[in-house]
């Protein structure tokens, strides 16, 4: 349930919180994104891709304040640093969004207006826990040994408040997760939202008055909106909603809302899978298709904190280990939807056994024989197949509604196993054709052999775009492949890597990594 029938696919990240520095957590979230809108541009989806960050709230005016600067420098700077680590990390966003801009104050204060005439918001007073840095508010109930289930710290919080009528939502929000199965991912993060909502729903405070960094309610400027229905609303605010006024864009809207995908960590899901959904139940605008929650990364198996300095950089991985290398071990190494360990040792592994000696080595070996023993030209594919060749071929072909499928589940991990799997069945067909040996007792047969693997070796390259486009198209490249017939139309069996055209000496796109005695590559 995560493609539009309209052949259009919208997909989010959450709007990142710009009280530090970009870490893994937050190029994996995005990294997810941006393989399914890759994946869905080849498929021939007209993609909308949005991410952005989260400015607003007490943690970022305490932050602003502790350095000594307006809250508005403050997240200039730091979300730069989210918009810099986009460009880095080969990020296809076709939006980034930021909280502090006209055009999402314009939106917030639109859906506020819309629910409270409506009657869902009504004036009160909040007594109750409240964690700064989870900008979280929680119950008696949920407060162990004196903090938040986050851990984060809470304080005791008494102030005036509009509330949101959340506890009249339970039923209808229920009533639509049966409806919609498929809602939530993975199924066990689903059952702990459907668990919450069954423990019954309190009417939630969606506005503050004990500090002023935030979105003003619209006719009483002594509040700000809560953070988290100001931060949920980008989502709209990106598709030129309300569809009406200075910012409006009624096509780009009824093009792209509701969103096919929000991608979340699970720390987060609660926000998205309960209050988002009955904020639009009770604005009378439709829900998004699915929220996906993944899990958290450790590092070498401890929790990562900046106070144990193990913190990720996602820049430095990049910088070491390679842009394609990095993409590729976040995505295939731990089943998406788990937490994970970052190591070393597993990310070296990767590199050199799946990309190195892998595919890495059956692109070198097939192309360096095409250029060696066919005159630098690409031979031609059997006109009368072997079985052997059959049997390649028709696992070569069923890779794409395979990692169609896997990719609708958000099954990265699977997504790329399949691929793997193709690329071993060939490079035991190399050993088992040595088309070295034919080279002298069958050249017609050695050319055959080559062109069944350098066919392989094309829809191979064309369905791991969306995860090493980089790495891919240099593949690609080498195969003499155009740049036009490198989408998902060019797989499957409907089109077939032609003979006959000329080929350059090919170069290696994935070298091994050697570390020294210190640790470090050479």
């Amino acid at each position: 349930m995560t493609g539009s029938d309209n052949g259009r696919f919208y997909i989010t990240t959450p709007i990142y919180y710009v009280n530090d520095k970009p870490h893994i957590g937050h190029a994996y979230t995005t990294l997810a994104c941006d393989v399914l809108a890759r994946f869905k541009r080849l498929d021939g989806y007209e993609v909308m891709f949005l991410t952005g960050t989260d400015e607003h709230g007490q943690k970022v005016e305490k932050a602003a304040r502790d350095k000594d600067v307006t809250p508005q420098s403050f997240t200039d700077s730091v979300s730069q640093n989210f918009r810099d680590l986009t460009a880095r990390m080969n990020f296809s966003n076709d939006d980034f969004i930021r909280t502090t801009e006209a055009r999402h104050r314009v939106a917030c204060q639109a859906l506020w207006s819309i629910l409270m005439e409506r009657g869902h918001i009504r004036l009160g007073s909040y007594a109750g826990w409240y964690a700064v840095r989870d900008e979280a508010f929680y119950t008696e109930s949920e407060i162990v040994d004196g903090k938040a289930p986050t851990g984060a710290p809470v304080e005791w919080l008494e102030e005036p408040s509009y509330f949101f009528n959340l506890s009249e939502w339970q039923e209808p929000l229920l009533e639509f997760y049966e409806a919609n199965p498929d809602f939530v991912g993975p199924e066990s993060r689903f059952n702990e939202v459907k668990s919450f909502v069954r423990g019954g729903l309190r009417d939630l405070s969606v506005s503050r008055a004990s500090f002023s960094w935030g979105v003003p309610v619209p006719g009483d400027d002594a509040h700000v909106m809560y953070v988290w229905l100001d931060a949920l609303t980008n989502y709209l605010t990106a598709t030129g909603w309300p569809t009406d006024g200075e910012f409006a864009d009624a096509g780009r809207n009824a093009k792209f809302w509701p969103a096919d995908l929000h991608m979340v960590g699970k720390d987060i899901l609660r926000f998205h899978a309960v209050y988002w959904p009955a904020f639009l139940m009770a604005a009378g605008l439709p829900l998004p298709k699915r929220v996906f929650a993944h899990g958290w990364w450790t590092n070498e198996g401890e929790k990562i904190s900046k106070s144990l300095g193990n913190v990720i950089d996602p820049n430095t991985l990049a910088a070491e280990f390679g842009l394609d290398q990095t993409r590729y071990f976040l995505m295939r190494e731990v089943p998406f939807g788990n937490d994970g360990d970052f190591s070393r040792r597993a990310m070296i592994h990767r590199m050199n056994g799946d990309l190195a000696n892998d595919l890495g080595n059956l692109s070198q070996r097939v192309l360096s024989m095409i250029f060696k023993n066919c005159d630098g030209v690409m031979p031609a594919l059997p006109a009368d197949p072997h079985d052997e060749d059959r049997a390649l071929l028709a696992a070569t072909d069923a890779l794409i509604d395979e990692v169609r499928a896997q990719m609708g589940r958000q099954a990265f991990h699977e997504a790329l196993r399949s691929i793997w799997q193709v690329v071993s069945d060939a490079n035991r067909y190399v050993d088992a054709m040595a088309p070295w040996g034919l080279k002298k007792t069958d050249p017609a047969r050695m050319a055959e052999v080559l062109a069944v693997l350098a066919e392989t070796i094309r829809q191979a390259a064309i369905l791991v775009q969306p995860v090493m486009p980089d790495s891919a198209a240099r593949i690609l490249d080498q195969l003499g492949v155009a740049a036009d017939a490198r989408d998902f139309t060019a797989v499957g069996g409907k089109d077939r890597l032609q003979g006959g055209t000329s080929i350059n000496k090919p170069e290696p796109v994935f070298p091994r990594y050697v570390e020294d005695e210190a640790g470090q590559g050479v």
